[in-house]
C-alpha cells in the first residue's frame, strides 16, 4: 500500500490504512522471522539443488550479505572486489522512499570462495553487466524470486508458515548484532538506519549491549583480607 501511494498522487496524501491499522493492537509490528544458521544453510543448499545454480547464487548472496533482492539485482560484475585479502562487494544502496534516490555503493564483506564463484559465474562478460542473472541471462526483476524461494523452503519442510527470502536479511542482521558488531556498522552493512534497527530488533540489540557492557563490568566480589582470616585447627584422629 505504501508503494501504491508513492506511485499514485491520488492517494499519496491520505494513508487511510495507517489510521485504520492504528486501532488494531500490534498491527504495525513486523513479522521478522529469524532463522537458525543450520536452517539458512539448508535453504541455500535446497536453492542450488532444487531450483538451479543461478537462483542458488542469489539466495546464498542474500544470506551472506543480508541485502535486499532489489540491491542484489543491481550488482554489476565490477562490484566484486576479489583481488584483495578481504574480498568484498560494492553493494548498491536501495531506492526505497519517495522521490529519485541517488544510488551509492558501500563495501560489504564476503567469503573468498564466494567471490571466486561469483567471478566464475560472470563468464567473461563486461564489467558493467549484471552480476546475477536468471538462467535466460536476463537480470532478476521484482518478485521473480518469490515462487522459487517458496520451492526451496518447501523442500526442507521445517515450518508450517514458510518464511520469505526477507527472513535471510533479518537473520543476518541478528547474527551480526549477537556477534558483537556495533549497531552503527550493522546499519551501514544493511543499508538502513540505527533508528530502524532499534525499532525492529530492539530485543537483540539489548542482548548485544548486555554482552558489551559485561566486558567492562565492575566485579566487587573482594576476597577477605588476611587480617580477617581465622585459622581452624586441624583435627587429628587418634587410633
Amino acid at each position: 500500500m505504501n508503494l501504491a501511494a508513492a506511485q499514485d498522487e491520488r492517494v499519496v496524501n491520505h494513508r487511510a490504512w495507517e489510521k485504520g491499522l492504528s486501532s488494531i493492537p500490534d498491527a504495525v509490528e513486523p513479522r521478522n522471522v529469524i532463522l537458525a544458521e543450520t536452517t539458512v544453510r539448508k535453504i541455500v543448499d535446497s536453492a542450488y539443488r532444487n531450483v538451479g545454480a543461478e537462483f542458488g547464487l542469489l539466495t546464498e548472496l542474500a544470506a551472506v550479505t543480508g541485502a535486499r533482492v532489489s540491491q542484489l539485482a543491481r550488482l554489476e560484475i565490477q562490484d566484486v572486489q576479489s583481488d584483495r585479502a578481504d574480498p568484498r562487494l560494492m553493494m548498491p544502496s536501495s531506492r526505497k522512499g519517495r522521490g529519485i534516490k541517488k544510488v551509492l555503493r558501500r563495501p560489504v564483506p564476503i567469503p573468498s570462495n564466494l567471490a571466486v564463484r561469483l567471478l566464475r559465474a560472470a563468464g567473461g562478460r563486461p564489467g558493467n553487466a549484471p552480476l546475477l542473472t536468471k538462467p535466460s541471462g536476463d537480470p532478476w526483476k521484482r518478485s521473480d524470486h518469490t515462487r522459487l524461494f517458496a520451492r526451496a523452503v518447501a523442500d526442507i519442510n521445517e515450518s508450517a508458515s514458510p518464511p520469505t527470502i526477507y527472513a535471510l536479511r533479518h537473520s543476518n542482521i541478528v547474527r551480526q548484532l549477537l556477534g558483537g558488531v556495533p549497531v552503527r556498522v550493522v546499519a551501514v552493512n544493511h543499508d538502513t538506519s540505527v533508528a530502524m534497527l532499534e525499532r525492529t530488533y530492539s530485543r537483540y540489540i539489548g542482548d548485544h549491549s548486555d554482552n558489551l557492557s559485561r566486558r567492562a563490568m565492575l566485579d566487587l566480589d573482594v576476597a577477605p583480607s588476611a587480617a580477617n582470616v581465622v585459622s581452624i585447627p586441624r583435627r587429628v584422629d587418634r587410633a
